[in-house]
């Protein structure tokens, strides 16, 4: 599955220095025993708990002892904390994740003795032979929509299968081996990987500049997508947002091209349309009206039945992603909109998604996964509308990759300019090499630029976080830390500092 070394373009926006997407995907039955690097990954950790449950013998390594570990090795997977050639030299094949660098020494080892090498998402892909695949992907809210179209097809008496990049808080895990041959999966478009599902259903909540590390400008992002869609399975069903002009045109590109579209959103001309939205606390409402099966194709929606969804969590744009799962689940796998819609209310949420954290000193703490321009926004908007006039937001982001902090510096700037107070924090590598001149500071000039007289700090030192934000906090505030890296651990200390426990 390993190729030479190419760029992505327009004409081949899955060209991959490791590996050929478009190959043909190996059944996991037949891989025997599979050993995973980065096994204790929110993706990786999921696909390796679907092989455990199907009976496939599972061993992983990871760089750190994280606490999935204990809970892998629990459920039958041999694990190891640290990389050594000789973990892996019994395994039949590798599955990794793009985080693992071709000089890994087990990597290294197992191409050497010709082992099968799979990128995670062709791992998870294996799983799906004999299923109806229903894939997620988009630049915000994947996580969250997977999570929601999971539940509210539970809430159906159905038992899907699922890998979600996040676990859903209630069921305490991030993937399951259902008994029914639905298995819905978020589509990680970060690495050109989310080709490999050929789904019966697609939902793509947004199409947005994203990633362009990986696919260098955006009209390659595009033809990422349209790629994406080209492998939806004949007489499937592509799911779209109306409210996103990347998206629209995505759809419009796919109805050209004979795939059978339908839309949601607040946007009048939605198949789907949303209208007023109430938020309560951290609940929500907004009203829904299904407007897929009407004979009459007028511009309005006079006649048409209107509904109420319910929700557990807070958000326009968490009514959106819940109208995505709504129309994935109805239209694209046959339920009924009123069991739908009461799957949908029993929804609590994942982790990292708005999750609160705890309270102390009269001050709540909230933690978020946002990293990109898009996320940011919203959750921003979210907790400002929750915080109202009685007391501050005070947002700790923690920028996530050089490569999008040097991208988007002014736009996260903007995203985060509606808070009362930001502290900034550096940027959190991951898979990528500091640039010289990218940091923090990029972003929190860039609030300063978006909004006059904001009240911004760069705190570059991770230890030196916490404190300042308690003491910046202040009773009636709330504290919101947002970012992909290990800013969700400031939290739990800035909690510690002024005297409670978090969650």
């Amino acid at each position: 599955m390993t190729q030479s070394p190419r760029t992505p373009t327009v004409d081949d926006p899955f060209a991959s220095a490791r590996f050929d997407f478009r190959a043909p995907v190996p059944n996991a039955a037949d891989l025997g025993h599979v050993h995973f690097l980065a096994i204790g990954g929110a993706g990786m950790s999921g696909v390796a708990r679907i092989m455990l449950a199907r009976g496939i013998r599972v061993t992983g390594s990871d760089a750190k002892d994280v606490p999935v570990l204990k809970a892998l090795e629990s459920e039958g997977a041999g694990v190891w904390v640290g990389f050594h050639e000789g973990h892996q030299e019994r395994a039949d094949a590798i599955v990794m994740s793009s985080s693992i660098r071709d000089d890994n020494v087990e990597l290294v080892a197992a191409r050497e003795r010709g082992a099968t090498v799979l990128h995670r998402a062709q791992g998870l892909a294996a799983l799906m032979h004999g299923r109806r695949p229903v894939a997620v992907a988009g630049a915000n809210g994947k996580t969250t929509t997977t999570s929601m179209l999971t539940v509210a097809l539970q809430g159906c008496g159905l038992d899907p299968s699922f890998a979600v990049g996040g676990e859903l808080a209630k069921h305490g895990t991030n993937a399951h081996d259902g008994s029914d041959d639905v298995f819905v999966v978020e589509a990680d478009e970060s690495d050109g990987s989310f080709v490999v599902y050929r789904p019966e259903v697609a939902i793509v909540t947004n199409v947005q500049p994203d990633h362009l590390d990986f696919y260098s400008n955006f009209k390659v992002v595009q033809a990422a997508y349209d790629a994406f869609v080209g492998t939806i399975r004949p007489g499937g069903l592509l799911v779209t947002c109306a409210d996103d002009p990347g998206a629209v045109a995505l759809a419009e590109r796919a109805r050209a091209a004979g795939t059978r579209v339908l839309t949601y959103g607040f946007d009048p001309g939605s198949d789907v349309l949303l209208g007023d939205h109430h938020q309560d606390g951290v609940t929500s409402s907004v009203t829904l009206v299904d407007r897929v099966d009407r004979v009459d194709r007028v511009d309005d929606a006079a006649g048409e039945p209107e509904r109420l969804m319910t929700l557990g969590v807070p958000g326009r744009h968490n009514a959106l992603n819940a109208a995505a799962a709504y129309v994935a689940a109805v239209h694209g796998l046959g339920q009924q909109p009123d069991r739908v819609l009461a799957g949908l209310a029993s929804f609590t949420g994942t982790r990292r998604r708005f999750e609160p954290k705890g309270e102390a000193g009269g001050v709540v703490v909230v933690d978020d996964y946002a990293h990109n321009a898009g996320k940011v926004a919203a959750v921003v908007e979210t907790a400002k509308a929750l915080v109202g006039e009685a007391g501050r937001l005070v947002v700790v982001f923690q920028p996530h990759l050089y490569s999008r902090t040097r991208d988007f510096a002014t736009e996260l700037g903007a995203g985060l300019s509606p808070a009362d107070v930001v502290v900034v924090m550096d940027v959190y590598a991951a898979r990528e090499d500091p640039v010289p001149g990218v940091s923090g500071q990029l972003v929190a000039d860039a609030v300063s630029a978006a909004r006059a007289g904001a009240e911004v700090h760069y705190v570059p030192s991770w230890s030196d976080v916490a404190g300042r934000v308690a003491a910046l906090a202040r009773a009636g505030d709330l504290v919101l830390t947002v970012g992909a890296g290990d800013v969700t651990m400031v939290g739990p200390e800035v909690l510690r500092l002024l005297g409670g426990e978090s969650s």
